[in-house]
């Protein structure tokens, strides 16, 4: 008799918790609306910091189309460095792993490449990427990465310095700090949000303004050091050391809070 009271018990919380997760996750999209345009005013009034993510992306043809072509790209002969600004990264986690994530809208070279890496990559512990973490000397860098339509070979430009890391991927000089990072799986769609629990598999979240992204997780593998920039003197020696925020639309750093008198 216990046991089946508590199989019942069970069975009636799990059911409670299937329709709360229903509730949270299906809302009107009138709710959705409203509820998105207050979260984009709230956080345009709080800082984000800026990083651009670099690694190696196929050349053209795809390079999935032929598995020698894979083993080229992975060797570095058959890719290109490629980079793109993030505004949307944080850490998640340092226990048990140090984890970092970040969005990326589709379709990009970036979250495909990406996601080949993860495909392809026999040694689950190479790195992927190099996250580099910008500092407040270097906004002409979070533009140029953000605009693949005006360079869209950012890394080929001469006025920028950047050295490799250990798996050859570019470390962006006199960045804040760099992160070489391994994804711990491939993507997560964030137009198709049938893998959240409590949905119907026939229910579609569309992209706002025309756009989809999709969610990378990755661990830390290690922390780079970073080279400084040639000639760096002066108020930018300065601004090296501190972080590159994006607020209210506008690039902008840290300052200190005064005391209490």
């Amino acid at each position: 008799m216990l046991s089946a009271c508590l199989a019942l018990g069970r069975r009636n919380l799990a059911w409670r918790s299937r329709e709360y997760i229903r509730c949270i996750a299906t809302p009107s999209s009138a709710d959705t609306e409203h509820t998105r345009e207050q979260l984009r005013q709230l956080l345009r009034e709080t800082a984000q910091s800026v990083t651009v993510v670099t690694t190696l992306v196929p050349s053209d043809p795809p390079v999935d189309t032929d598995k020698n072509e894979c083993r080229k790209f992975h060797d570095g002969t058959g890719g290109v460095y490629h980079g793109a600004t993030l505004s949307s990264f944080t850490s998640i986690a340092f226990d048990p792993l140090p984890l970092v994530a970040f969005s990326l809208r589709i379709p990009s070279r970036m979250a495909t490449a990406l996601n080949t890496h993860v495909r392809d990559v026999s040694d689950t512990n190479a790195s992927h990427m190099v996250i580099n973490i910008l500092s407040a000397a270097q906004p002409h860098l979070a533009v140029k990465f953000s605009r693949p339509d005006l360079h869209p070979r950012p890394l080929e430009d001469p006025d920028v310095q950047w050295t490799k890391s250990e798996e050859g991927f570019p470390i962006l000089s006199g960045a804040l700090g760099a992160l070489s990072c391994t994804l711990i799986s491939r993507s997560l769609p964030l137009g198709d949000l049938r893998w959240v629990p409590g949905r119907h598999p026939s229910e579609q979240v569309e992209g706002y303004g025309g756009f989809t992204s999709e969610l990378f997780i990755a661990r830390v593998s290690r922390v780079e050091r970073v080279p400084w920039v040639e000639e760096q003197t002066g108020e930018n020696d300065r601004l090296r050391t501190l972080p590159l925020l994006y607020h209210r639309r506008k690039y902008a750093t840290v300052c200190d809070i005064p005391p209490k008198s």
